[in-house]
């Protein structure tokens, strides 16, 4: 175990944690549990995957009412949200993508997808028409279910992945389109957890897209589903961020864990 500086409880930022589609908010329950065993409150948001500026103000929203500074930490497509989400919070203090992307303006899911060909998610995609909002039918996307374990969370034992695949929450297909219009990286710093065996989002383009924006990196061996299956090194790396850009005046006596 390692010896870091502490924080007193009243000055812990809260860490808001975004997932991203086809998982939900259960997916950080791991990462949760570390975190709050070392006395950071946890907020896991629901994000609707309905598509970016529509989860984007849903997550805004909640940022908005959290009183003190905020961590928060992405995975996967709620990496867009989140940049999003955070540009103009003047509480957000780090960004912490985890097996995700960090999108620029104008970028897409999709479009970043082409950058770097390789993602197995394209191909175990089934489509589920359903109601929109204007009226007319538009697309809910799904993981396969025989496909899940395989391209989503390799590293996952078999009975947790089958029920992930179960319960998987789906996202519009204009969560995946829609691009972003604004870049919370370019002025919070960013972290970013490279997961090294992912199928779902390319290792080469999570390494394109943190060298761009400047983020501290860490590479581990893990599926796209990371938190699930290292919640500890996930939770470790989140609470780097939130020591590195915590001011000085809150960092007090060291602790051993």
């Amino acid at each position: 175990m390692s010896t870091a500086p502490d924080m007193s409880a009243q000055e812990m930022p809260t860490i808001v944690l975004v997932h991203g589609a086809f998982a939900g908010s259960s997916s950080w329950n791991g990462v949760i549990a570390n975190l709050k065993h070392r006395g950071f409150p946890v907020i896991a948001v629901a994000n609707p995957l309905r598509g970016v500026q529509k989860d984007a103000a849903y997550v805004r929203a909640l940022l908005d009412s959290l009183p003190g500074p905020v961590v928060m930490a992405a995975h996967s497509y709620g990496g867009l949200v989140m940049t999003e989400a955070a540009a103009g919070a003047s509480n957000v203090k780090a960004l912490v993508y985890v097996a995700s992307v960090s999108p620029d303006v104008g970028e897409s899911v999709v479009g970043l997808l082409t950058k770097y060909p390789g993602s197995q998610l394209t191909s175990s995609i089934t489509m589920v028409p359903i109601p929109s909002d204007d009226g007319g039918m538009t697309m809910d996307q799904y993981i396969v279910q025989e496909k899940f374990h395989e391209v989503f969370a390799a590293d996952v034992d078999p009975g947790t992945a089958e029920l992930m695949a179960a319960t998987q929450r789906p996202a519009s297909a204009s969560a995946q389109e829609e691009s972003v219009t604004k870049a919370a990286w370019k002025t919070i710093p960013s972290w970013t957890l490279i997961s090294a065996q992912d199928q779902g989002i390319p290792p080469d383009l999570q390494r394109f897209l943190a060298e761009r924006a400047g983020s501290t990196t860490m590479e581990i061996a893990a599926s796209h589903a990371v938190a699930v299956s290292q919640p500890g090194p996930v939770a470790d790396f989140i609470e780097s961020a939130a020591r590195a850009t915590a001011p000085s005046s809150q960092m007090s006596k060291s602790r051993q864990r």
